[in-house]
């Protein structure tokens, strides 16, 4: 009798629960409309442990010279870039300036802008810890 390995099984059931959240949440309607050269691709939400949080993952594509005014999340964000370079400001601190690989952290309800400083398209893994319910994105006034 073939039994199987139970790291396996729980991989194989993972990868197709991300692979049928991903399809459903691609194809749901944007919340808020992007600014031109900005898009935008939901990979991931998920109900924390936390009473009222979810974890929401996204890619984001940066045209060159894209740039995405101030605004803030309901939580926090953790910026990863995939590609490219992205200046990223947050107010009260200096302008930081990003290439592949690098991380940003960027706390709840920091104002903060993002902008593609390359020739070339840029994209962040942006990966946000929020509380449920609230929109993911609030223009800055």
């Amino acid at each position: 009798m073939k039994t199987t390995n139970p790291l396996r099984l729980a991989l194989f059931v993972g990868a197709a629960a991300i692979a049928s959240l991903g399809h459903a949440q691609a194809t749901a309607p944007a919340t808020a409309a992007l600014p031109a050269g900005i898009s935008r691709t939901d990979l991931a939400r998920h109900d924390l442990a936390a009473a009222g949080h979810e974890l929401i993952q996204v890619r984001v594509d940066f045209a060159p010279g894209a740039y995405a005014p101030g605004h803030t999340h309901p939580g926090e964000e953790v910026a990863y870039v995939l590609e490219g370079v992205l200046e990223y400001r947050l107010e009260g601190r200096p302008p930081v300036t990003l290439r592949a690989g690098e991380t940003l952290f960027i706390p709840a309800g920091a104002v903060h802008s993002a902008r593609n400083l390359g020739g070339d398209r840029a994209s962040e893994l942006a990966t946000y810890i929020v509380r449920k319910g609230e929109p993911l994105l609030t223009p800055a006034e």
